[in-house]
C-alpha cells in the first residue's frame, strides 16, 4: 500500500450558518459544529483509507470564538497520522468576516476514524507522508496524544508511553 500525504485527504466544506443552526445568543451550536467537523474528518478519512470510516472518538475540540449567525463557516480536515487501521484527522475551522473578507481562526478539533470494511471489520490503511512543518508537527504530535489517550483509558502502562516519557526525561 501507498504511503500517501495529507493534502491527499484535504478537505473544506463551506457553509452559512442559519436561525435554526443557532442557540439563544444567536451563535451556532456546539453540537452542529460537532456534526460538520464530523463530516468533514469523515470524508479526510475516507479519501486516505479509500475505505467506509467510522467515529472512534473524539479527542479534543476547541470552541474558542462563538460563531454569530449568517456567518460563512469553513471546516478544513487532512489526516495528521495514521496507524494501522485509524487514522487521526485534524480539523481547524475558519470564520471569515462579511465586510472585509478575512478569515480567522476560531475552532479547532482532532477526531480518530477507523477504516472498516463491508462486514464492519477494520482494515489496514496506507501510511502518511508529512510534507510541510505544521504537518509534521502534528504528525509527531499525534502519536503523543494517541499514546496519552491509551494510558488514560488503561490500555497502556506510562512505562510503555515511551513518546510521552520523552516530554519529561533527557
Amino acid at each position: 500500500m501507498e504511503a500517501k500525504t495529507p493534502a491527499a485527504s484535504r478537505t473544506t466544506m463551506t457553509d452559512l450558518v442559519l436561525p435554526s443552526e443557532t442557540n439563544a445568543l444567536q451563535n451556532l451550536f456546539g453540537g452542529e459544529l460537532l456534526a460538520r467537523m464530523d463530516r468533514a474528518a469523515s470524508i479526510a478519512a475516507g479519501r486516505h483509507s479509500r475505505r467506509i470510516t467510522v467515529t472512534a472518538s473524539v479527542n479534543h475540540v476547541a470552541f474558542n470564538l462563538a460563531i454569530p449567525l449568517g456567518s460563512v463557516v469553513t471546516v478544513e480536515a487532512a489526516v495528521s497520522r495514521a496507524y494501522n487501521t485509524s487514522m487521526e484527522v485534524y480539523i481547524d475551522v475558519w470564520i471569515e468576516d462579511r465586510y472585509s473578507g478575512k478569515s480567522t481562526k476560531a475552532n479547532e478539533a482532532i477526531y480518530t476514524f477507523v477504516a472498516v470494511d463491508e462486514t464492519g471489520k477494520p482494515t489496514e490503511v496506507p501510511e502518511l507522508t508529512p510534507e510541510t512543518p505544521l504537518e509534521i508537527t502534528r504528525f509527531e504530535g499525534a502519536l503523543r496524544r494517541k499514546q496519552l489517550s491509551l494510558v488514560l483509558a488503561g490500555k497502556m502502562t506510562p512505562d510503555n508511553a515511551t513518546e510521552l516519557k520523552a516530554l519529561f526525561t533527557k
